[in-house]
């Protein structure tokens, strides 16, 4: 290559050189990220917060961008043990944005080391603000929330007592979740990071604890299922009582009635009878005979053996015949007796 060449090359590098110098003079801030000017890594400028272009001081200066959105974070379940030494898992989040950024700059740097010590802070807040307060205050919302009650489990002479019935509370979630927040934005502040909200995602039971609750809620359930039966078998006694009751009176009721037609008509027919004595000597007599000869004919079978004397009544007509004329009667009467 002659030298008019290396010339012409010379030249060239030397305006792009220039032209890329110019370029690191200019960058631009987006309307989402604020802009950090460190010269050999420390900030020499405030920080620039207004979108558009900016100019800095070529090769010694750089640009740091930081993000101006607000921030999620999403803590780990943890088991923590609250006041009344039952061990949940607590799954937290929160939202955060970077309130300083300079400060944010120096003491945490970037987005990832800002994550790490909202892990731990937030975590130590939450682990502390759980171990103060007892299980009903942690899954209760709010104080004064009312919660749906089984209206059969009411509280009385027929209540189940307690079951079923929560006890009272004097916070609730919100007001623990808020008292986690507060604690934590002051130690927050001092890295330039403002936290915007913190809240319980998840509660759930110890792996170890879950079958005791369980089995406590089954037991539960069973003392108000044996009440329910026991009401069952109380109410179908008395339904059973009250039957027999009503079937006593009704059958004792039909008895009466029964015998006072009984009375009725053999008064009836003692009436008929008295009348139709006084009224025909000959057919009370003809009636009497009659009355007489169905006796005979129940009494006298071949399987009978009677004792008469001679005055009986029974024997009367027998008497009375053998007196008669004509042909010697069957039977006779006898002083002793005979089959």
């Amino acid at each position: 290559m002659n030298k008019r060449g290396c010339l012409w090359l010379v030249t060239v590098l030397g305006v792009l050189l220039l032209f890329r110098v110019l370029l690191s003079c200019f960058y631009t801030v987006h309307q989402t990220e604020q802009i950090i000017i460190t010269q050999f890594g420390k900030p020499v400028r405030e920080p620039i917060t207004d979108p558009g272009l900016h100019m800095k001081l070529p090769l010694i200066q750089a640009v740091n961008r930081i993000d101006k959105r607000f921030l999620e974070w999403d803590g780990s379940p943890v088991a923590i043990p609250t006041r009344d030494k039952t061990y949940i898992h607590v799954d937290t989040y929160g939202r955060w944005r970077i309130m300083d950024p300079k400060t944010y700059f120096v003491r945490l740097h970037d987005e990832r080391s800002a994550q790490s010590r909202l892990e731990d802070i937030l975590g130590s807040e939450t682990r502390n603000a759980i171990a103060k307060h007892d299980l009903i205050e942690i899954v209760r919302t709010d104080k004064d929330r009312k919660p749906i009650h089984d209206e059969t489990l009411k509280v009385g002479p027929v209540g189940m007592g307690t079951i079923g019935v929560l006890p009272p509370i004097a916070f609730g979630r919100l007001k623990v979740e808020d008292e986690i927040k507060k604690a934590a934005a002051v130690k927050l502040a001092e890295f330039g990071v403002e936290l915007l909200d913190l809240r319980l995602r998840r509660v759930n039971y110890n792996p170890d604890v879950l079958d005791r609750i369980y089995q406590r809620m089954i037991s539960e359930r069973r003392q108000i299922a044996q009440r329910f039966r026991s009401e069952g078998e109380g109410e179908a006694a008395r339904i059973a009582g009250q039957r027999d009751r009503d079937l006593n009176e009704i059958q004792s009721t039909a008895y009466r009635r029964v015998q006072e037609i009984r009375g009725e008509s053999d008064a009836k027919a003692t009436e008929i009878y008295a009348k139709a004595y006084t009224q025909n000597s000959q057919a009370a007599e003809f009636y009497a005979f009659l009355k007489s000869m169905e006796t005979y004919r129940k009494v006298l079978t071949r399987e009978s053996t009677l004792i008469l004397s001679t005055d009986s009544d029974l024997f009367s007509l027998l008497k009375r015949a053998g007196a008669k004329p004509g042909p010697a009667p069957l039977l006779a009467p006898a002083p002793t007796p005979a089959r």
